[in-house]
């Protein structure tokens, strides 16, 4: 007998049926990371080849509102189909919107291959994390979470080098192209490997599908106003989907279809607190979208170099949730207030380093002061994420559980598209397209980094719940 009050191993996790489950669920994340790491990197090329530049956040924005929904649907759609027939849903309409992405000639055409992407890329995620639940015993989950979450480092390898090395040919729509065989591995995995569980009665769970879709429109609305050469139109945006996402709070708070779990609008609590920790530090990273862009343009690397160069935030949040899984308790509180201090330190280090192209001239050795902030940014993620998330699952009430975790996509994602429309906002504004080219890049750098330092900065003072909760489940 197992003693379910030790904590679990690696050998546990990764050996035998339970190893080639964790690939399954694994590989659900990496198919979508690997995407990510790809569009960020080839993008530049995208809008040199089709145009675009003042929608260039717009890639991302809609694609990770689409994928809000597919997250959202994820437990409806479990309890519907089962969670075999749902993986091979969301492979599928992954693999339609990767096609339409690579034969996108135009900018419209490509966001709308990114808006299918993102709905079947959404529903990925939020399938492979609701999944550890259901596959795995309670002691397995932490394991399970960082190795799940540490797909996103597979990606930092696969991606910019898929994107950049079609990219720098001229060839970026084979990038797309060269996902779809890895989906047909994952759906060929996924019905060996979960095709033979036994369904369970349905739970009826509901599918908050009215606030799901306001909480896209907010995003849009942000985004919208981010086109406008108008501070004032920016503003009136932007404040408009703010109020619109306390409206949705109050609503869901109401609702008996809920985004959240009960508890999670309790102020201090540690649904509460984790849940804000999770929407804060997701926003802080939503600036590597911009980061290939400004490496190509300010400090002239190629787009394979500046793909790689930005895969160290992924890279970080990779090694900090290697670094941070299995310590004890204490520890565990310390690394929730550090995480967000080192993220925010190093986002407000690059606002000053980046724009300096001049760290790149000559022997270029001033520029290599710009890699550890990058990695910095992610590693400060990761010290905290895996223990935020199980935080999340142990405080989850009873027979809420599906929500719960599925919340934590869906607010990851929220944020996710949130920030990139506030990126873009504030990028389009300090003056990415005009004056545009390398003097408007250094501006909306600067802005960009110093808005977006703000975001885990706030996740240092309301961390405390979360930092409380260890001794609360006790």
């Amino acid at each position: 007998m197992v003693d379910q009050t030790e904590p679990a191993s690696w050998a546990e996790i990764l050996r035998g049926r339970n190893g080639l489950r964790s690939l399954a669920l694994a590989g659900g994340v990496a198919l979508h990371a690997v995407n990510v790491y790809i569009v960020t990197t080839i993008l530049p090329s995208v809008v040199r080849d089709i145009g675009g530049l003042a929608y260039y956040a717009w890639n991302m924005t809609l694609f990770v509102a689409a994928s809000i929904l597919g997250s959202a649907l994820s437990p409806k759609t479990i309890d519907k189909l089962g969670l075999h027939r749902a993986f091979l849903l969301a492979i599928a309409l992954f693999s339609l919107g990767t096609m339409g992405c690579g034969s996108a000639y135009s900018m419209p055409w490509m966001l709308a291959g990114r808006t299918v992407q993102g709905l079947g890329g959404g529903l990925l995620l939020g399938l492979s994390y609701s999944a550890v639940r259901l596959v795995f015993e309670e002691r397995l989950w932490p394991r399970a979470m960082v190795l799940v979450s540490s797909m996103w480092g597979v990606a930092t390898l696969a991606g910019p080098a898929i994107g950049g090395i079609f990219a720098q040919g001229g060839y970026w729509r084979l990038a797309f192209w060269m996902v779809l065989p890895f989906a047909a591995g994952l759906a060929w995995l996924v019905h060996a490997q979960l095709g033979g569980q036994r369904r369970g009665p349905r739970s009826g769970v509901k599918a908050p599908l009215g606030n799901i879709s306001l909480m896209i429109v907010s995003v849009l609305l942000v985004s919208i106003a981010s086109l406008s050469d108008s501070w004032l139109w920016n503003f009136a945006g932007l404040a408009a989907g703010l109020a619109m996402t306390a409206w949705i709070g109050r609503l869901d708070y109401r609702s008996q279809a809920r985004i959240l779990p009960s508890g999670a609008y309790t102020p201090g609590s540690v649904l509460a607190s984790a849940y804000l920790c999770v929407c804060l530090l997701s926003m802080g990273v939503t600036i590597e979208v911009f980061i290939p862009y400004f490496l190509q343009v300010i400090h002239g690397k190629s787009p394979l170099a500046a793909g790689y160069l930005m895969a160290l935030l992924s890279a970080g949040w990779t090694l900090g949730s290697f670094l941070s899984s299995g310590r004890s308790r204490r520890t565990v509180d310390k690394l929730i207030l550090l995480g967000p201090l080192l993220s925010a330190v190093s986002l407000a280090l690059l606002a000053v380093l980046m724009p300096m192209g001049s760290l790149s001239e000559g022997s270029g050795r001033g520029f290599a002061w710009i890699l550890p902030l990058l990695l910095g940014v992610g590693l400060g993620v990761g010290l905290c994420w895996p223990h935020l998330l199980t935080r999340i699952f142990k405080a989850s009430p009873a027979g809420q559980e599906s929500i719960a975790s599925a919340a934590i996509i869906t607010l990851q994602l929220y944020a996710i598209a949130l920030g990139a429309s506030l990126a873009g906002m504030v990028s389009n504004a300090a003056g990415l397209t005009d004056p545009g080219g390398e003097a408007g890049a250094r501006q909306a750098a600067v802005a960009l980094f110093t808005v977006f330092a703000c975001a885990p900065g706030l996740a240092i003072f309301l961390g405390r719940g979360a930092r409380r909760a260890a001794a609360q489940q006790a």
